[in-house]
């Protein structure tokens, strides 16, 4: 999964009412009319100017009157449910906040930076519908064993990806080269299937797996490495005694990377937003056959890049749970994009190439990718560490 891109987004109409901070501005810069009102920010005060509570579609003006910048929520003040947020809002600055309110009591929370929380008044709306569900905040403390269970689950796969690297070098010396190929994907898909902890890899992910964007001399420049480089050499049939040394230096990297990841950590922010991104980047490099240098395997590393997915929703299963009334609806589309992408498998075990398949397959696979990518998209929002105090 090359050049992850990383995204915010707001959460889907379930948790719609949870907006971070980025949509608010990106969505509404101009929406929030003098009439509506004004909300006091500020590290002795927070959430005055809330008068007149109604149910219904509304737009609070957030602002900043403090010289820090801050997070302002908007919450059940018993149960500490979040229905609205924005983050980063600056010193002397206001942002819009738009939210659907429903009957029960509302406070604003503010957190400024270097500064304990502030829950201001408490506002009972009546006369509404039932509120929709919001979402109980996750604290980095929630995160602890998730991420836990990730590291060791990532440890697990470089042990696995070191013994693959190994045979693979060992095919390449010996010359054979359908055994190369055969462990080259093999070793390949064990590397794609760690998607949620590139980020902890640092150089190591673009010495592994990058691929020649931005390199100069394309294939040929001395600083295209890792599998990308060795499937160019496999399936162009380059001299396997010349290829000799970029296996090594593939393998030397896979076993350099298992030793330093034991003193790395995976973000907590990274968790969450990956279970998203991961699909994302499918989408936008492997059904597209942008990083495809031979083998036609861009199917294969789709499917691998699904397994990370669901490794990523089983560590933060239990704290999606009771928080995403959409997550059977996400294994459902897991479980359909599954079967799409084991139906490009041929029967001798080989990978049909993106651009040998069928229109209507093409088609089936790409909506089925995109859906579950749209389905998996509030968990960011959703799981995302939140400061509480």
């Amino acid at each position: 999964m090359p050049g992850a891109v990383r995204a915010r987004w707001i959460a889907g109409a379930v948790v719609a009412v949870v907006v971070v901070a980025v949509a608010a501005v990106a969505l509404w810069p101009e929406d929030a009319a003098a009439t509506d009102p004004e909300i006091t920010v500020s590290r002795s005060a927070c959430g005055t100017g809330w008068a007149d509570p109604r149910p219904g579609p509304q737009t609070f003006r957030l602002h900043n009157v403090g010289s820090v910048t801050a997070e302002v929520d908007l919450i059940d003040p018993a149960t500490g449910v979040i229905y609205g947020e924005v983050e980063g809002l600056g010193a002397q600055t206001t942002r819009p906040l738009r939210v659907t309110l429903g009957n029960g009591a509302y406070a604003f929370r503010c957190l400024p930076e270097d500064s304990s929380a502030i829950v201001g008044p408490v506002a009972t709306v009546r006369g509404g519908a039932e509120r929709s569900p919001g979402v109980a905040p996750v604290t980095r403390n929630d995160l602890l064993e998730p991420l836990k269970k990730y590291h060791e689950h990532v440890t697990a796969g470089l042990g696995e990806l070191v013994a693959n690297t190994g045979t693979l070098k060992d095919a390449v010396h010996r010359g054979d080269r359908a055994a190369s190929r055969a462990a080259w994907l093999t070793a390949h898909l064990a590397y794609e299937r760690l998607g949620a902890a590139y980020d902890a890899f640092g150089d190591s992910d673009g010495a592994l797996n990058g691929t020649t964007d931005g390199l100069p001399g394309g294939a040929a420049d001395p600083g295209f490495t890792g599998f990308h480089r060795l499937e160019s050499g496999l399936w162009h049939d380059e001299d396997l005694g010349a290829l000799g040394a970029v296996a090594d230096q593939l393998d030397t990297d896979a076993r350099a990377l298992r030793q330093s990841f034991g003193d790395s950590q995976v973000d907590g922010n990274d968790l969450a937003l990956r279970a998203h991104e991961i699909m994302e980047n499918t989408l936008q490099f492997e059904l597209t056959g942008r990083t495809d240098y031979g083998s036609g395997t861009n199917l294969a590393t789709a499917r691998a890049n699904l397994d990370g997915t669901r490794a990523v929703l089983d560590v933060l299963r239990p704290l999606l749970a009771p928080r995403y009334p959409g997550l059977s609806t996400v294994d459902s589309w897991l479980d359909r994009t599954q079967s799409a992408l084991d139906g490009a498998r041929k029967p001798d075990g080989s990978w049909t190439p993106v651009g040998q398949l069928g229109e209507k397959q093409r088609r089936k696979l790409n909506g089925d990718v995109s859906e579950l990518t749209e389905q998996l998209a509030p968990i960011a929002a959703i799981a995302e560490p939140r400061r509480v105090s």
